[in-house]
């Protein structure tokens, strides 16, 4: 886990802490760098734009999650459970940055080019969370996956945004949308070739 006097670590929270205070849309790396204490001629060595930075925070919750999974027990759950319980971990450990996150979110609508370049650390983000369940997140058919799950996500997301502590809201859509991934992709296996089994002759 990350010091709290690592340079990035100080950034990241710099930056959670002026966006929940200020927004998002007009926050300045130099504001950063001086909420971190740092000298803005040490920022580029770290975060060239403030979505190095978004992209940074996004790792550092899947760190966590990746943590906290792995010290549970989930073998007995199915995908589906064990997708609900990975992706409401990762709502946990976002809960004290939720001001933060509103507000960058509401900013970001009018920033579709930082929306652009961050879809790619989410689509990563999201292999993690496929991988924390325990669902292969490689090749053709694991791409797919996460971006189907990042769709999931993204719909979670925005009722967590606006949901109250108890996030009965929250687990009420993502439920649902992992109920109607689970029957599409039922549907779909049905027309997919079997998968070859481990030592299976070529």
């Amino acid at each position: 886990m990350a010091r709290k006097s690592d340079p990035e670590e100080k950034i990241i929270n710099a930056a959670m802490k002026l966006a929940a205070a200020q927004g998002w849309r007009d926050l300045t790396l130099a504001d950063i760098a001086k909420a971190a204490k740092l000298k803005l001629s040490e920022m580029p060595a770290h975060f060239p734009s403030r979505t190095a930075i978004l992209a940074a925070y996004g790792r550092r919750i899947d760190a966590r999650v990746l943590d906290e999974a792995s010290a549970e027990d989930m073998d007995s759950e199915s995908a589906r459970d064990r997708l609900f319980d990975v992706l409401m971990m990762r709502f946990d450990a976002m809960a004290p940055e939720k001001k933060a996150l509103k507000r960058i979110a509401e900013d970001m609508k009018r920033e579709p080019l930082s929306s652009a370049v961050l879809a790619r650390p989410m689509l990563q983000s999201m292999s993690w969370m496929l991988e924390a369940a325990g669902i292969d997140s490689s090749g053709f058919a694991g791409a797919l996956r996460a971006r189907g799950l990042a769709l999931i996500w993204a719909s979670a997301f925005n009722t967590w945004l606006e949901d109250d502590d108890d996030q009965s809201k929250t687990m009420a859509v993502l439920d649902r949308r992992l109920a109607d991934a689970t029957m599409l992709i039922e549907r779909v296996s049905r027309f997919m070739p079997k998968r070859r089994e481990a030592g299976e002759a070529a």
